[in-house]
Formats: structure tokens, sequence, C-alpha cells
């Protein structure tokens, strides 16, 4: 049997767009170059320069090795942030670089080399000029290969223009740095502790330390015998000076041979107690039953003193230094009687608080170590090779105390667990030493440093009080490094005597020779090789007396002066960056050099000069990476998670999927945009865990995002722009609806964008997708979009349009690869009315949502209420599912029973039905809506075979919606049941596609040929 009629499939308006549902990793590279690359040279030539741009100062990561996902979460964050700026029309520069000099590059080109040329220790490996030839070379290679891998993750930056720490146009803009410092008189030399690593033979600053709270130490009380006291406090005893000891405690017994002094506080009460087997021993009066602790005894006070009564008493030196006079005992503000004896043993060469104390007493540093953390001869004069090579945090200070014990001055020693600092590149602990070393003196700009703070935005606050503590407690910065790779410190020294020459004029001529010969040249040339020295300084023939230092700048420095590399501060932007983004260790580290190195370079030394500003007007930190169970990411636990895992989707559960007819496990591979997503998902402020059940969702968002685009370019494939141009205000209720959640989503993601909420944007964005715009707004227009009239489906379209738009802009910052492969699938016509790419979009070249003002105060005071509705509409259509009464939500009907009030005008519910129900009907997604007020039936319920009631509330009013059964025939085209009860079944057409299909046969006649009449199409919501 056959008839002239459709098959009425081919009269809906189905979706069908080609976008596909995952990224095809063979199209990443050209959607990536085009995000990237392209861009950032586009937005650079066409966006004005004469307006307020946005720079990022990039903290650089270390060229010593791959990355990992603490790198994807610093550059990904501050890519977002640049896209951002961008996308609100500003010009963005930011030019990525690289640290490049230091001791982990240092050592493991070594090894490189060992493993390549023999590890043999005479192979002339230790030459600095094969050190630093191989060192460049390694640095070299591992920037190119990180460089790489950034711009895999979608990184857009000026690539081009890179800079690296041993570029020789950098090192030279750091010296000069250096140079002024010199001229401020900021830069001085002298024999004081530092922190010293043996391990990596080296001075270090106490940025580049890290303390762990389970070193374990041998701690032992020692006595030192009196020699003279004042005396008033020699009458007061009664007995001779020089039978008493006074008790010290200390961790570091290895220090003992140093010693030079006992500190006491005087406002401790001190006594003296009898031993029975140590004699009269001095301590404090609150430490006494700690030392009987020690010494397995009771002690009994003989003589309560005071600590002033201490001042001018001295002792003799135990064991290592008999020979030597009577040395002090002094009062120092840091002795306390909280532990130990109440008495500290002072040495000068190996504590900071000791050499200050000594400094003002004119007692000298003593430090008997060599580079390596042994005891040289001069720890014990009398028998040198007693503790001669002997390592001091091992077998050293095993023989001090045996030495000590042997001759009677140790009370007691036991094993002691506490916080120790340690070379965080070693990982293996330090010594504090006395060394002639160079100084930054950061104390005499420590206050403008600080004001400078008070003028930035930190991001969290806390990053401020964080930033604050480290500036305060420094007040020098030990800046000399005994290495080959790095920048050298231009000090020049006498031959013969070893004076230092350091001075702005040396240091100008120093450079002018680096910027003729090159760096290396300072390791390379002659020792005395006059050019080198400043012409006042050669004698009559022109020859120099002067060497070269070996030193090299701590790196630190060299990427504490990288706010050289950007723009310099102006009148109307008085600093180089709008931000720096690192993590919270760098409030020690590359945040606090930044801020020293600029504020001593721009500081004045004119009475009445304004402070400089810092470099960076913002400051964010990001916290650490974690495993899902919160442990710190190493690979000797086999926790770490490398970027490219996330990009892969290897960290996910493989799924199934046909692949030439067969069913195969597979890898969901979401590419740069997973790795970006989850970022931007975080909560960058406070440590982020990595988990699977994260990555998940991150996957899931991202899978949303396609079916959404893929919904969005089916229904947009005919639609063109220049054929809508009808006011929003025009629209149909619900398509109006949908463009205030638009707008209102709009300006939340802006703001959090704006606020470098990311996480927030990102929620933001997913509950509208899979909310306001999946669970409603789509819900609502299928009827409309698939098979509405020509003006029901361009409104829903012109929607539709707009929430296309808006929602790759929200996205772009975030997920570009996603935006830019959604371009080369944007219809042709709607390319041709605006074509821009989206990246290249503004804030400002979005169309404006702005709906009438009381349409919106409309939409705003209704949406909650209609809300409602819907939902109990819903409710009662899954009871007569369950029933199974009913099928799709179209096989019902609705009436909303309500009661109105005398006056009908006050009655808000009854408003809102009668404004709202056409409305109410698509977002029920129901056949018909009706009203019955005050038992006037609109619509009647008397012949319906089953009905199910919900009750609620609206406006205060209780209202009963009933849904029930249609009274009228199901529409063979759009399933809605609203076709004449008597049609023929397979004719049945509703009032609305009848005059639908009338103009199809008009305009497309070849829709109507003879078909067969059991085709009766596909439901329009399949």
């Amino acid at each position: 049997m056959t008839s002239l009629r459709p098959a009425w499939k081919k009269t809906l308006h189905l979706p069908n767009a080609s976008f596909p549902p995952r990224a095809v990793v063979a199209d990443r590279p050209k959607y990536l170059k085009r995000c990237t690359d392209d861009l950032y040279s586009w937005h650079r030539s066409q966006l004005p320069t004469n307006k307020p741009g946005f720079t990022v100062a990039d903290g650089p990561p270390y060229a010593n090795g791959s990355l990992h996902i603490g790198h994807a979460l610093n550059k990904i964050l501050k890519d977002i942030v640049c896209r951002y700026h961008m996308s609100e029309g500003m010009r963005v520069d930011w030019i990525p670089g690289w640290d490049c000099h230091g001791l982990p590059i240092e050592m493991k080109a070594l090894q490189e080399q060992g493993q390549k040329l023999g590890a043999q220790k005479n192979n002339g490996l230790a030459n600095p000029v094969r050190i630093r030839n191989a060192a460049r070379k390694l640095a070299a290679k591992t920037v190119e290969e990180q460089k790489k891998a950034f711009r895999q993750w979608g990184i857009m930056a000026d690539w081009d223009n890179a800079w690296k720490t041993m570029d020789k146009g950098y090192e030279v803009r750091q010296l000069e740095v250096f140079k002024q410092m010199v001229k401020k008189g900021l830069i001085y030399r002298r024999f004081k502790p530092v922190y010293w690593s043996p391990s990596s033979r080296t001075a270090l600053a106490e940025a580049e330390l890290e303390y762990r709270d389970d070193h374990v130490s041998i701690a032992a009380f020692v006595k030192y015998p009196l020699r003279t006291a004042s005396e008033a406090l020699r009458d007061k005893l009664g007995f001779g000076i020089d039978s008493v000891s006074a008790v010290i405690w200390t961790t570091t017994p290895w220090t003992l041979p140093a010693n030079r002094a006992i500190g006491f506080h005087k406002d401790i009460e001190y006594i003296i107690a009898e031993s029975s087997t140590q004699g009269r021993l001095l301590l404090a009066a609150s430490r006494l039953s700690v030392v009987e602790h020690q010494l397995g005894e009771a002690l009994s006070a003989v003589v309560a003193i005071g600590g002033q009564e201490l001042i001018d008493a001295t002792y003799d030196s135990a064991v290592f230094d008999k020979e030597s006079s009577p040395r002090p005992i002094l009062h120092a503000d840091f002795v306390s009687d909280v532990s130990g004896s109440g008495l500290v043993h002072l040495a000068p060469g190996h504590g900071m608080d000791d050499y200050e104390l000594c400094r003002k007493h004119n007692i000298q540093a003593f430090a008997p170590l060599d580079d390596r953390g042994c005891f040289t001869n001069l720890a014990y004069p009398e028998e040198m090779d007693f503790l001669l090579s002997k390592a001091v945090l091992s077998t050293g200070n095993e023989a001090v105390l045996e030495c000590l014990s042997e001759h009677g001055h140790i009370l007691g020693q036991h094993i002691y667990k506490h916080k120790y600092p340690y070379d965080w590149r070693s990982k293996q602990p330090v010594v504090v030493r006395a060394t002639e070393q160079w100084f930054a003196n950061v104390g005499d700009i420590q206050d403008n440093a600080l004001k400078a703070i008070d003028a930035v935005t930190f991001i969290p606050p806390s990053g401020k009080t964080r930033l604050e503590a480290f500036v305060k407690n420094r007040t020098e910065w030990c800046i000399s490094r005994q290495r080959a790779w790095g920048v050298p410190i231009p000090a020049l020294y006498h031959h013969e005597t070893n004076e230092a020459v350091l001075t702005e004029d040396s240091v100008s001529h120093i450079i002018s020779i680096i910027e003729d010969r090159g760096i290396d040249a300072w390791w390379t040339d002659e020792e005395l090789d006059p050019e080198w020295t400043p012409p006042a300084l050669r004698d009559s023939n022109g020859q120099s007396s002067y060497r070269r230092g070996k030193d090299t700048m701590d790196v630190w420095f060299d990427s504490g002066t990288s706010w050289t590399q950007t723009k310099q501060p102006s009148d109307t932007n008085p600093h180089v960056a709008s931000c720096y983004i690192e993590g919270t260790d760098q409030h020690r580290g590359w945040f606090q050099s930044s801020l020293l190195t600029y504020v001593a370079y721009r500081s004045r030394t004119d009475k009445g000069s304004a402070p400089p500003k810092a470099p960076f007007e913002t400051l964010i930190t990001h916290g650490f990476t974690l495993d899902q169970d919160g442990r710190k990411m190493s690979k000797s636990i086999g926790n770490v998670v490398s970027p490219d895992e996330i990009m892969d989707g290897l960290l996910l559960p493989p799924v199934k999927r046909k692949i030439r007819g067969k069913l195969t496990e597979i890898r969901d591979a979401m590419g740069p945009d997973a790795l970006r997503l989850w970022v931007a998902s975080c909560d960058y402020t406070t440590d982020v865990k990595v988990s699977q059940t994260a990555l998940q969702a991150i996957n899931g968002s991202l899978s949303k995002y396609r079916v959404t685009f893929k919904l969005l370019l089916g229904i947009l494939e005919d639609y063109d722009p220049r054929s809508s141009l009808t006011p929003l205000g025009s629209l149909g209720e619900v398509d109006q609806i949908a463009l205030w959640q638009l707008k209102t989503l709009s300006g939340r993601v802006r703001q959090h964008y704006k606020a470098l909420e990311f996480n927030k944007a990102m929620s933001e964005i997913n509950i509208y997708i899979n909310t306001d715009l999946s669970s409603f707004y789509f819900e609502c227009i299928k009827d409309a979009a698939y098979c509405g009239t020509a003006d029901e489906r361009l409104q829903v379209q012109s929607t539709l349009y707009q929430i296309y738009i808006y929602l790759q802009h929200m996205l772009a910052p975030v997920t570009p690869m996603l935006v830019e492969e959604l371009w080369e699938y944007t219809p042709k016509q709607i390319k041709d009315w605006n074509s821009t790419p989206p990246g290249h979009r503004s804030w400002a070249d979005l169309d404006t949502l702005k709906l009438p003002q009381d349409v919106e105060k409309q939409i705003d005071d209704d949406l909650p209420e209609l809300m409602k509705v819907r939902s109990a509409v819903k409710s009662a259509q899954e009871a007569a599912r369950n029933d199974k009464k009913m099928g799709d939500s179209l096989q019902s009907f609705v009436l909303f029973e309500i009661e109105a009030t005398e006056d009908s005008g006050e009655n808000l519910a009854l408003d809102l039905f009668s404004r709202r129900l056409e409305a109410l009907k698509s977002m029920s997604g129901v056949s018909t809506v009706s009203l019955l007020v005050n038992g006037v039936e609109l619509s009647d319920l008397s012949h319906a075979r089953w009905s199910y009631p919900a009750e609620f509330g609206i406006f205060g009013s209780k209202v009963k919606a009933h849904v029930y059964e249609p009274q009228l025939a199901k529409c063979v085209r759009c399933w809605r049941y609203q076709a004449r009860i008597k049609a023929e079944k397979d004719d049945a057409l509703c009032e609305r596609c009848e005059g639908v299909v009338k103009e199809l046969r008009r305009m497309n006649p070849e829709l109507f040929e003879t078909h067969d009449t059991h085709d009766s199409g596909t439901s329009p919501a399949a």
C-alpha cells in the first residue's frame, strides 16, 4: 500500500553535525599551532601598544631534567592568566626563560661526561672549562626538550625570544645589576659562618636549604673548668673558683674544637651543685634535674648565683687548645634555660649568633674544617693526626666525644632527634662553617623591600605574610658559590696579598671585557692577563698583579635578576611585570631574590626619594602537586605522574570501542585540553591532588563539552545570522530565559576569571552545561528545533548561536584546542557573518545579551517558581511511568489547579500561570497545558482514564498539577498529542505540522514522493 506522503523523518530538522565526538589525534598539530604560535603572533601585531598591557614574568624552570606535573600546573596557570587578559582585549607579553646555571646541572653534566670518557679521577673532568662546556651543552639540550613539551601543552608564549640565564646578554645585564649594588655599597666580603654543603662543597643560602625533622645527633653535656671570676663572686663562694666547672650542652660536639667562649644570660638563676663523681658544677638552677638524670646521681646545691654575678668570669679550653689564654663567659640574649644546662658553648666559626656576639668582643671566628667537611690539622694542634681528615658529621664527631671522654670532660651523652638543615639538591646534611664569602647587604634595603610588598596584590592573601617573614629575617645574603658553572663574581685578587678589588669601575671594566671575549674567557685566559685589570691597577709596564676570582654567583641571584628581561618601569607603570606566578616554596626563593635585587637596583641613595615598587604588581602562589593519597610525588615511592599520562588517558580505565568491527580496548586520549582543564579545575592556592577520580571527572566534562557543541553545530548547520536580526526582547519566553541564564553565567564566569578563580569559573560552566543547557533548555526546544515552524526554529537558532559563541569564549582560555577545532567545523554562513576566530575575540566583541529591563526582572522573579512547577510535573510523570501509563513526556496533558483570590490581580501564582502557561508547556515537555481556576475548567479531566496529581506551593499559594492521559491523537511527525482523533493513524498531523508540511511541499516538492505508508518516521526525541 502506497500513498503520496513523505517519510516524516525527512521533513524534520534533525541535527547531523560532522564534529567528531572525540578529538582526532592526527589533527592535534594544526590546532595546536593555530591556538599558540599563530595566535600569539596575531595578537602582538594587531592589539594596540599604546594601551596598558599585561606582562607575565616567567619564573624560570631548571634545565636539568624532564618536566613533571608540577611544571604543568605552573605553566598552564600562567597560560590561562595570559589568555584571559587577551580575551579582555589586552596585549600580553610573556617571554619564557630557563635557569641554566648551578650545581645540579654541573653534577649531571659531569656524570654524563664521566660515563662517556671513563670515570677517572685525573682525566681533567674537574677542569672548569670542561665543566662549563659540558654543563652548557646539557642545559641547551634540556631547554629544547622542555620547550617542546611546554608547547605540546598549548602554551602560548614568545618562544622565539625565550631567554636563558646562560645567554651572554642575560649575564651582562645580571652583572650590571651587581655593579649597581657594588656602587651602593651593598656588596662586601667577610670571613664569617655560612651554611656549607660538604656533599656539594659549596656555600649555600637559606633558600637552598630544606629542613628535616628526623635528623639524629649525638648530644652531650660537657664541662669546662673555670679560671677566674669577679672578686665579689670569689668572696661569695668561699672556695677556689678553679674547683668549679661550667656545664654546657651541645648537639654538635664536632664544633667544640672551635670553642671560643661560653654564653650565659644575666636574668637566669644559676647554682653550683656538688657531684660525687664530677665535682662542683655550674648550671642553671632550673636544669638541675636534667643534669642529675644524665649523671645518674642526685646533686646537692651548694651556692645560688645570679646571672649578673658571672660577668667577667673566664674558663679554660678543654683538651683541644690547652695553651690558649683564659676564655670569656659572655652574656648572650639568645641563651635560655628551656633546654640544655642554661650555658651555651660559643663557636663563632660555626654559628651565626655566636659569630655576631663574639665579633662585638673582638673574638675571631675559627673553623678548622676543609671543603669536604673534614677536620684540618688546626682542630687539635697537639695531636694533629687524631682528628685530621675525619668527617665532622660522622667519624670526626665520634672522635671529639672520645677525646673529651678520655680527659674526663663528658658528663653524659644521648641520642637527640631534632630539626636540621639539609642541602636541597644533594639531600645531605650541611654544616655551618666560617669561610671567606661575598655577601649582599639586604638589611639596608629591608625597609624599602617591605614597603614595596605593601603595594602588591597577593593571591592567596597569606602569601604576603610569608614573603614579609622571609624578608624581615634576612639581613644579608651569601651570594658566592664555589662552583665553575655560573656567572663569575667579578672580583680581582692580588696574587701575593690576596687583597680583593671590587669597585664600580673594576666591574665596569670586567663587563666590557666579557662583552668582547665572552664569559668563558674569565676561566680560559692567562691567570694574570692584564686586560682584565683596570688600567689604573696595572704597573708602569702595563702588567697586572691581580688574578681573577673563581667564585660564581648564587643561582638565585641569576634568576632573581630575570626582571631585566621585561620592559622596564615607566611613570605610568612602575612594575616590570603584571604578575609573578610560582609555587609556595618561592617565597624564600625566586619571589624574594627578585624583590631584593630589584629594590636594591632601583633604590636611590638621596634623602627624601620615594622607595621603589616591587617588580610584580600581583604575586600568585600555587601549591604543590600530590598523589591521590596526599603524598608528595617521589620516584622512590613510585607515585610520580607525567603530564603525558594525563593527555594520553593512561591514568583512566580503558574503554571498549568497535574498531573495524572488532571490540577493542583503547585509552581515551583527550589531549592537552584534558591537562589544562585539570589545572583550571583545581584550587591552585592549596596543594593539588592528582587522582583517578578527578581525572575521570575532567574526561567526563570534556566529553560533555564535545557532545554539547556537536548538538549546537547540528542545529545551527543551516542558520544564517543575517536572517535573525530580531530584537532579543521579541524572542520566545523560553529563549529569553535561556539568554538570561547565559548572561548571568557569562557575568559570573568573567568575574571569576578576573579574580583568577579558574576553578570557580569551570564549576559555573559545568553546572550551566549540565543543568541550564542539557537538562533544561535543550529539553525545552527539541520540538521547536526539530519540528517547529520556520519562525520557531529561527528563534531557537538565534538563541543557540549566542550560546555557541559565548561558550567558546568562556572556554577559550582553558580549552583552546577544542575552541580552535570548533572554528574549523563552524558553518560557513556563520563564519561569513562573523569572520573573527574565537581566539581573536574579546569580551567587547561579543553581542550584548541585554533583554528589556522589565523582562530580565520578570525572569529573575519567575524562574525559581517555574522550576518548582517543572519539578512537580516531572515527579507526577515519573509516577505514571512507573505504573506503565505513559512513556515519553509528550504522552501527557497537564492541568494546573489553583484557587484565585477575590482580587485576582493580587494572586501572584495565578498571574504567573496566566503569563507563563505556554512556556510551561515547553518547560514540562508535554503536549498540552491548561489552567483550572475556581472550578472554571479550561481543560477537562472527565474523560481521562488515568491522572496523577502533584501538589506544591507557588508564591505562597497551593497548586495542584494533574498529569493525565492525552485527549487528542499523536501527531506522526512531531509526536505531540495534538492531532485530530478522527484522522487516519498514519496520516494524523497536528495543526502546526500541517502548516509546516504545506510549506515544505511548496519549497521542497522532492520530499513528497511515493513512500511506503508504514514508514512512520523517527521520533524527534530519538
